[in-house]
């Protein structure tokens, strides 16, 4: 049947020598490689419930009375964008399974995106020749996030109502540009025009996906030219290739993973709740809360916030570097920018090694690469937890104020703990991997073997 269909279209298209390749390329064969795949299907899912979302999604912040069919909110006033999110999970046929399942594939897909840079990170797969491909895949992390943060303040409730306050205030904090950044997104002080939520939407449902789209085609084409790295094993060298082909192996696996991807979010869609905006109300500024946080992948940034000590930079009358740029800001930019220059870090000041890679590290092989990405891990956990503190207090009684202390202690204490543990583990395993090669050579020796 395959030979068929390649003849009936190479009769047509000439296409055969390229299907022929195609069919033949070579996967590894290796289960952390299928994380890319995930965040690939998990975009598919994407894109395909948001579709279905935009056909009642109203992108208006003109307000109105409600008097639809969720009876505790009845006679309250809101913006015809809360009301068309309320409505869709109301009244919309499949609206709530759709717009939760939605939510959900962006959860999965900025995990899956994430756990794949780990995996690219501490094996050592983006030194040279695959520079390009890695900064694209970090790139992909940072407009996911944009567009995590942008889709759920659309809603208007509560939660992406405080969500914008916090990012205003942050774009203000902006040292001599900020002023002029947040007018220009906002269309003038918050909470902006009513022109802002168009533009809001048309970023999210248009030029954020096509930007992803886009990033990831090219990411993909990038794989492909150069092939996958591979783990190091008996047949793999760094010139030989081992692995498994399109078709028959690689291409019904995909698709099992296609089909899995997308059954495990629709039934998180149907059975696990997810950021259930009626409970959160429509956003007034005059109204905050702490109930309601953040999705996850933003959770680091709020703890950078909130364990920053409150103090601005001032001269004099002026002030210079109000406070939320240190934790808002300045702490994303260094640690996207660390990530962005660690291929010439370590390949100036601790490897020195210009050559070309395909095959991968194991962690334990490169002590001094597993140390700072413990490290760098430790400190986004941290803060990442510094950002619970609120919810610590409310639900276990801890009290807030010490809590941040003690993070503001941890964070400079625990990656330096984590970076020795890290570094001291991997020369252990190694270590221990010599004393079991000695062994089995002492006893081949005893056999008399050579």
């Amino acid at each position: 049947m395959i030979r068929g269909i390649v003849r009936f279209l190479d009769e047509r298209t000439g296409s055969a020598p390229f299907l022929r390749k195609t069919l033949r390329y070579l996967f590894p064969d290796h289960w952390s490689f299928l994380l890319g795949e995930v965040a690939l299907y998990a975009f598919v899912v994407l894109v395909a419930t948001g579709i279905y979302l935009t056909l009642f999604y109203e992108d208006s912040t003109a307000t109105v009375i409600y008097h639809g069919g969720y009876a505790p909110l009845q006679g309250h006033e809101m913006t015809h964008a809360y009301r068309s999110v309320l409505d869709l999970s109301t009244n919309v046929k499949a609206g709530l399974l759709i717009r939760q399942t939605h939510h959900w594939a962006a959860n999965v897909f900025v995990a899956a995106i994430v756990l794949h840079m780990l995996r690219i990170f501490f094996t050592g797969a983006y030194r040279k020749p695959r520079e390009l491909t890695y900064w694209i895949g970090l790139t992909m992390l940072i407009v996911s996030l944009l567009e995590g943060y942008l889709g759920y303040s659309l809603a208007d409730d509560l939660l992406s109502g405080m969500g914008l306050a916090i990012g205003y205030s942050v774009a203000m904090s902006i040292p001599f540009i900020g002023g002029n950044l947040a007018s220009l997104i906002w269309d003038g002080p918050f909470p902006g025009s009513h022109a802002f939520f168009p533009r809001m939407y048309i970023v999210h449902v248009l030029v954020i996906p096509l930007l992803l789209a886009t990033l990831l085609t090219v990411h993909l084409v990038l794989v492909a030219l150069k092939h996958h790295t591979q783990f190091r094993g008996e047949r793999e060298s760094e010139r030989k290739l081992v692995g498994v082909p399109t078709f028959p192996g690689q291409a019904p696996r995909s698709l099992g993973l296609l089909a899995a991807t997308a059954a495990v979010l629709f039934l998180l869609g149907g059975l696990v709740q997810i950021n259930p905006i009626w409970l959160w109300g429509p956003f007034h500024t005059y109204s905050a809360t702490n109930g309601a946080q953040p999705d996850w992948y933003l959770g680091w940034l709020i703890g950078a916030l909130r364990i920053v000590p409150g103090f601005d930079l001032t001269i004099g009358s002026y002030t210079l570097v109000p406070n939320p740029f240190w934790g808002g800001a300045l702490l994303p930019l260094a640690f996207f920018g660390f990530l962005y220059l660690w291929p010439f870090i370590e390949r100036s000041f601790l490897t020195h090694d210009y050559g070309y890679h395909n095959l991968l590290d194991r962690p334990r092989d490169a002590p001094w690469r597993t140390a700072i990405g413990m490290a760098v891990l430790t400190e986004v956990f941290l803060v990442f937890l510094a950002g619970s503190a609120d919810r610590v207090d409310v639900f276990f009684g801890l009290p807030y104020v010490p809590q941040v202390w003690a993070y503001r202690v941890l964070v400079f204490v625990g990656p330096v703990i984590a970076a020795l543990l890290g570094y001291g583990a991997c020369v252990e395993l190694q270590r221990g991997e010599r004393v079991d090669r000695e062994r089995k050579r002492a006893e081949r020796l005893a056999r008399g073997e050579a």
